[in-house]
């Protein structure tokens, strides 16, 4: 244990105190740093959620299939117009490949200089949350990285204009 001199004494449950909290705030300090993201993560979730939306402005099945991983979930709430009800719509990494191949085949879904904001939310070491910002929908996204690769696993959606989901 470190004496401290006369003057600075506090009594030994005050110093063994100060000793713990410095210790706490050590090992704190350490073990963010252990899990705090890097550049090459930060680029990389940002190319994942870019190639997710970009694949869409330029028909590219395999762009968006290199960004999503295999079990992928898309949702998103909808209403069935003939009961009046909301249900939760699921599609699939499948379906968002067929749709990355189909969706803009006449380059008139989107504008010509197109919204694609890209927000990270969380990111741990293997972790992150993302709000992808497009021109007429948001989508929430949750990417995992995988033998060294960050995939899409999950994505929320909706219109920015909500009346639209009928």
């Amino acid at each position: 244990m470190v004496t401290l001199p006369k003057a600075f004494r506090f009594g030994y449950k005050t110093e063994i105190l100060i000793m713990r909290i410095t210790l706490l705030i050590a090992f704190s300090t350490l073990s963010i740093m252990a899990v705090a993201q890097t550049k090459q993560d930060t680029v990389a979730i940002t190319r994942a959620a870019l190639d997710y939306l970009e694949s869409q402005h330029v028909p590219n099945p395999k762009q968006m299939e290199q960004c999503l991983h295999p079990r992928l979930v898309k949702r998103t709430f909808w209403k069935d117009k003939s009961i009046k009800k909301d249900y939760l719509s699921e599609f699939f990494a499948e379906n968002m490949v067929l749709l990355a191949e189909k969706y803009n085949v006449k380059g008139d879904k989107f504008p010509a200089q197109p919204r694609k904001d890209v927000k990270l939310l969380d990111v741990s070491d293997k972790t992150a949350s993302v709000k992808l910002l497009a021109d007429d929908w948001i989508d929430y996204m949750h990417l995992v990285k995988l033998n060294g690769e960050w995939k899409i696993v999950n994505v929320l959606w909706q219109y920015n204009d909500s009346s639209r989901h009928q």
